[in-house]
């Protein structure tokens, strides 16, 4: 290492600095796992004045389906809402090539609601948020 190059701290960096360490990290991606397909995959529920009420949102990647949110509105669940997005989700996540899907969640959230669809634990981590737990799920589609 060279005195040249330096180390800074920028907690609010723009798009500028950001880019480039995200394209640098793809570029890499590409040429040891080659392209990862990457595609938005997105459910809404939507009210009958069309404001959202639920949904939710997650990404392909290879043969991987990442379930990043779900959410309903805490009015509307315990109505099937949360389970039929889920269960859409996966079979257009199959529909386009995903073998398997991911998802964490936090022990206040939903892990029983996740068990019950069929998702296993692979991984936890204790203390996170304090007095909590996150879990890490995956199933097979």
């Amino acid at each position: 290492m060279t005195d040249t190059y330096r180390i800074v701290q920028n907690d609010n960096p723009d798009e500028a600095m950001v880019s480039p360490v995200g394209m640098g990290i793809r570029r890499y991606n590409v040429q040891k796992a080659g392209d990862n397909n990457y595609q938005r995959l997105c459910f809404f529920l939507l009210a009958p004045d069309n404001q959202v009420a639920g949904g939710l949102v997650g990404a392909m990647y290879w043969n991987w389906f990442y379930l990043d949110l779900l959410w309903v509105d805490e009015a509307l669940r315990r109505q099937g809402y949360g389970r039929r997005l889920v269960r859409r989700a996966e079979e257009e996540a199959r529909n386009r090539g995903a073998e398997y899907v991911y998802l964490d969640t936090f022990s206040f959230q939903a892990p029983g609601f996740y068990e019950k669809l069929g998702y296993e634990v692979f991984g936890e981590l204790p203390d996170f948020p304090p007095g909590q737990r996150r879990y890490f799920y995956c199933k097979t589609l």
